[in-house]
């Protein structure tokens, strides 16, 4: 199920947000890419953040990606334990291995975070904080964990996150489970952990369609950049 494309320009779907930004940061595009395979967009951010310049305006693309493991840089494939027919492809974000397919949402940040002037941990905390509010919304109590970065419900992971930041910018960002097969993370070890359980909001009464929960967590995090661009202490 992907993601309506509408308002094409330059092969991608996109709206500019007009919520209050500081004049040195200016507004986040948001990108709508559809459904893409996952090595081709990573090779789209590290270009996009090779040739970043002070001037260059913020982005966040919302995707899906056909069937397809992930390995963080320090990852080890021991946590792999049966990928079957589903590509496993080396990246370069951090944390260990997670599944990615038709059904969840990713977000990647591509932010100036020294512009910003954001460390990489609040940014964590606030993608953290955007999926909670977007649970909370549909009454699923999701909480964060200091020790293992993602987004949990009664300990079953729901989003995962990870990161890379070079120069200062990052990329990579959040995958949120709305309405897909969880089988395939039966044949890995979750972000490093075995027996680490995951759920997606269909299965814990939110909506099932990829596309309202994009709505909803892109004014998430929009709000909470705001926020950190009011007040970089929140």
């Amino acid at each position: 199920m992907a993601m309506a494309n509408t308002d094409i320009l330059s092969g991608d779907a996109l709206h500019r947000a007009t919520g209050p930004m500081t004049p040195g940061t200016g507004p986040v595009i948001v990108r709508r890419l559809g459904r893409a395979d996952y090595a081709a967009v990573w090779a789209r951010m590290q270009a996009f953040t090779a040739h970043r310049t002070p001037a260059t305006g913020d982005e966040l693309w919302l995707v899906e990606h056909p069937p397809v493991y992930t390995l963080g840089r320090n990852g080890k494939l021991e946590h792999v334990l049966n990928p079957g027919a589903i590509p496993v492809v080396h990246t370069d974000r951090g944390g260990q291995v997670t599944y990615h397919g038709p059904g969840q949402l990713v977000v990647y940040c591509l932010l100036d975070l020294a512009r910003r002037g954001m460390g990489v941990r609040r940014l964590v905390t606030l993608l953290e904080e955007a999926v909670v509010d977007v649970l909370a919304g549909h009454g699923i109590s999701g909480a964060g964990r200091r020790d293992a970065p993602g987004v949990y419900v009664h300990g079953r992971k729901i989003a995962a996150i990870g990161l890379r930041i070079k120069r200062g910018c990052s990329y990579h960002g959040l995958s949120l489970n709305v309405n897909m097969d969880l089988e395939p993370f039966t044949r890995i070890n979750p972000c490093g952990y075995p027996d680490l359980r995951v759920t997606q909001l269909r299965d814990e009464g939110g909506p099932g369609q990829p596309q309202d929960s994009a709505n909803q967590l892109v004014t998430r995090l929009l709000d909470g950049l705001a926020r950190c661009e009011r007040d970089p202490t929140t």
